[in-house]
């Protein structure tokens, strides 16, 4: 660990009370700042700004980053007008600090979970090539499943405790197409298994998958499923699963992205929809919900942070 992540857990008592007034996310917005930032809060008890707030200086319309960084801000005003851009609403300075975060809740698989619950001939998870960082595309007929380029990063840490990353540990994703449906059960795509793959997770905890923005179909709010296994030898069916649990998109940028035609009735379904009347994250969904950057002309990329129960 570098000495300056070190320092910040030996500031003093006074730095540690004053630490433990402060509410959950502004102590998580502090931790990201590093020394520097977490000193000069202390002396000065300046408030922490708005993550969600438009930055000054709009993010530059590159592609997706191959590494975990927020995008860069332009240095230089553009001759022409940018594509849509989105700002970021958490960007963390680095991926690679852990972050300690509560248990995320135990949610349902749906009822298109492609793990072998449902039987022998739908489980995705026996099929030769699912260990996969792209997963847009089909297996058995190589269709590729059309919409917005996302980047999904997601870190795997131990709940409480020293929230240590989960090295070696595998995740399972799954979501609808830009549609709405969900390969390998919907018709019309049930001969395809695009949208489903499995990652393990490196030894700073995070699996990377190359995907695109789900579509949102009526009755649930845009989301992916995940499920966590110990291990890769072990993602083979359900009854392995450490936890299974789903995230969730921000209402801005899904209004944005569904704009786009491919993505069908998802804008309509979406204004009828919330939060709060949302069948699976009603009940809370902070430790579920994405942070969203990038550009929806060059691809978004999505970050979540996992806190994994049990392990």
């Amino acid at each position: 660990m570098p000495a300056d992540q070190r320092d910040l857990f030996d500031l003093g008592l006074q730095a540690d009370l004053a630490m433990m007034q402060q509410p959950l996310l502004t102590r998580r917005r502090l931790l990201r700042l590093g020394l520097v930032g977490i000193t000069t809060f202390l002396a000065g008890c300046t408030p922490m700004s708005n993550p969600a707030a438009t930055p000054t200086a709009a993010p530059s319309p590159t592609a997706v980053p191959t590494t975990a960084p927020a995008a860069a801000a332009a240095t230089a005003a553009p001759t022409t007008a940018p594509p849509t851009t989105i700002a970021p609403t958490a960007a963390p300075t680095s991926v690679a600090v852990a972050e300690c975060v509560d248990a995320i809740p135990r949610e349902t698989a749906g009822p298109f979970p492609g793990n072998g619950a449902q039987g022998a001939n739908l489980n995705v998870l026996s099929r030769s090539g699912v260990v996969r960082p792209d997963i847009r595309t089909s297996l058995g007929t190589g269709n590729t499943a059309a919409g917005v380029p996302l980047r999904l990063e997601l870190k795997l840490v131990r709940a409480g405790g020293d929230c240590a990353p989960l090295d070696g540990y595998a995740i399972y994703v799954w979501h609808c197409d830009a549609p709405g449906r969900y390969s390998m059960y919907s018709p019309g795509v049930e001969g395809e298994d695009y949208l489903r793959g499995v990652q393990a997770a490196g030894a700073d905890g995070i699996a990377v998958f190359q995907t695109i923005f789900p579509g949102c179909y009526a009755g649930r709010w845009p989301h992916i499923h995940f499920e966590i296994y110990p291990s890769l030898e072990q993602a083979t069916s359900a009854r392995n699963v450490v936890h299974t649990s789903q995230l969730a998109f921000p209402a801005d940028i899904s209004r944005q992205v569904y704009a786009d035609a491919q993505y069908g009735n998802s804008l309509r379904n979406l204004g009828q929809l919330s939060l709060e009347r949302d069948g699976v994250f009603r009940d809370g969904w902070e430790q579920q919900m994405a942070t969203v950057t990038g550009s929806i002309n060059d691809g978004l990329v999505a970050r979540l942070t996992i806190g994994v129960p049990g392990v």
